[in-house]
């Protein structure tokens, strides 16, 4: 009885091989005929379209204008900023119990430095350049390479 189940299992495995084997014949240039969605390449288009734009993390530093418990009085700082220096980005954290304004990516201490100074002269009171994770753009990253 054992011979006999051994001798079909044999069979059966032998044949589901050469079923393969006929298959991959049966294709006309002999490998494996891969079909997919052509959405798939539309896809990865905008996905490497998105990681090139995409924002990258840098250790740097930032302008901190306020640091207040005041959610109203942050916000309004806030928008001052953004009205009086749209080329720069305005931040707005909240570490408890503080909502803290900060602005700029800047990669050097030395220009957040300058930038400081020239922000003294619409905010009066204490104005500090802190260490942060910054935002910097593939464009500016690659307008500083070529500066350099």
């Amino acid at each position: 009885m054992k011979q006999l189940i051994l001798l079909f299992s044999g069979l059966l495995i032998g044949g589901m091989a050469v079923a393969q084997d006929n298959a991959l014949a049966a294709n006309t240039d002999g490998g494996v005929k891969v079909v997919k969605d052509s959405r798939l390449d539309l896809l990865i288009k905008k996905q490497i379209y998105i990681n090139t734009l995409a924002i990258r993390n840098q250790p740097g530093f930032r302008v901190q204008l306020i640091s207040t418990n005041k959610r109203n009085e942050a916000n309004d700082i806030k928008a001052k900023v953004m009205q009086l220096y749209p080329d720069y980005r305005t931040y707005l954290e909240y570490q408890p119990p503080y909502f803290k304004v900060r602005i700029g990516d800047f990669k050097s201490r030395d220009e957040a430095t300058d930038f400081r100074e020239k922000l003294s002269t619409n905010f009066p009171g204490a104005i500090f350049v802190v260490p942060a994770v910054i935002n910097l753009s593939p464009e500016k990253e690659a307008g500083n390479e070529e500066t350099n």
